[in-house]
């Protein structure tokens, strides 16, 4: 089984009051799950790869090894370069999160992350922000 994932960091004044938001679909583009958190104060890029690890994290706990595919869609490039291996990661705060997404990576045949314009994420950015508003928010 694939599953296509929308994610999005928020932080207002980077660093400031930071959330994340993922949203899951299949492969027929069904929404499956989404899911907005409120992470206190942090970075853009902290709220970027939160995001990503919380997707994990679910993904793991409601499929439990029966999905093969995971294709990530982030508007963050930078994001995108440093999963795929193309940029190197400086920030040490930022290290534990990708060491961690790495190690669930591994559970999968094939994982992808990839860029798309900001109006293309336009829905994990909505839970994103919902999330930093309202400080937590699930579907």
């Amino acid at each position: 089984m694939r599953l296509i994932i929308y994610t999005d960091g928020a932080s207002r004044g980077n660093p400031g009051k930071a959330s994340y938001g993922f949203l899951i679909k299949g492969s027929s583009g069904e929404i499956l799950y989404s899911e907005g958190k409120f992470l206190g104060i942090a970075t853009n890029n902290f709220a970027e790869y939160s995001a990503v690890l919380s997707a994990y994290e679910y993904i793991k706990q409601k499929w439990d090894g029966k999905i093969t595919e995971l294709n990530f869609f982030m508007d963050s490039k930078l994001v995108v370069e440093q999963l795929s291996g193309r940029f190197r990661v400086k920030s040490e705060n930022l290290k534990p999160l990708i060491y961690e997404i790495k190690k669930n990576e591994s559970l999968f045949s094939r994982v992808a992350y990839k860029h798309v314009p900001r109006r293309l994420n336009s829905e994990a950015d909505a839970i994103a922000n919902k999330a930093l508003d309202n400080l937590n928010y699930q579907v």
